[in-house]
């Protein structure tokens, strides 16, 4: 029988998770860090928690700096618009980047290939 999760397809619900936010790639990734003994998929997940991590720190800082910016009496009117075109960026580049990294893991080819040997079980 063939599996309907291969590892192309496991690398891209890793990203894809990893795109949804922190709390589905810790379910995910962390599955499979501890279940899985493939080392390719241990790989990607290392990376897209790579990933995952640098986009949450961008996007809390963000929100930091709008919460101050919130507080502050006078805020000017540049660093407003500074602070969208920042967040609006951040949002256009995690797509791109999530993107091509999915892209890239879901086509490329797996090192080893399993071959699936039928044997006859016919008596002479």
């Amino acid at each position: 029988m063939k599996e309907v999760w291969t590892n192309r397809w496991k690398k891209l619900l890793i990203w894809v998770s990893g795109y949804l936010g922190i709390i589905p790639f810790v379910i995910v990734g962390g599955y499979t860090i501890v279940k899985s003994n493939d080392e390719e998929l241990k790989k990607t997940t290392h990376r897209a928690f790579v990933v995952t991590i640098i986009f949450t720190i961008i996007a809390a800082f963000i929100a930091i700096y709008t919460v101050c910016m919130g507080l502050a009496d006078n805020v000017s009117y540049k660093a407003e618009e500074a602070i969208k075109w920042i967040s609006g960026l951040t949002v256009i580049a995690e797509f791109i980047v999530y993107a091509i990294f999915a892209i890239v893991d879901f086509c490329k080819k797996d090192d080893k290939v399993e071959v699936i040997k039928e044997t006859d079980d016919k008596e002479d």
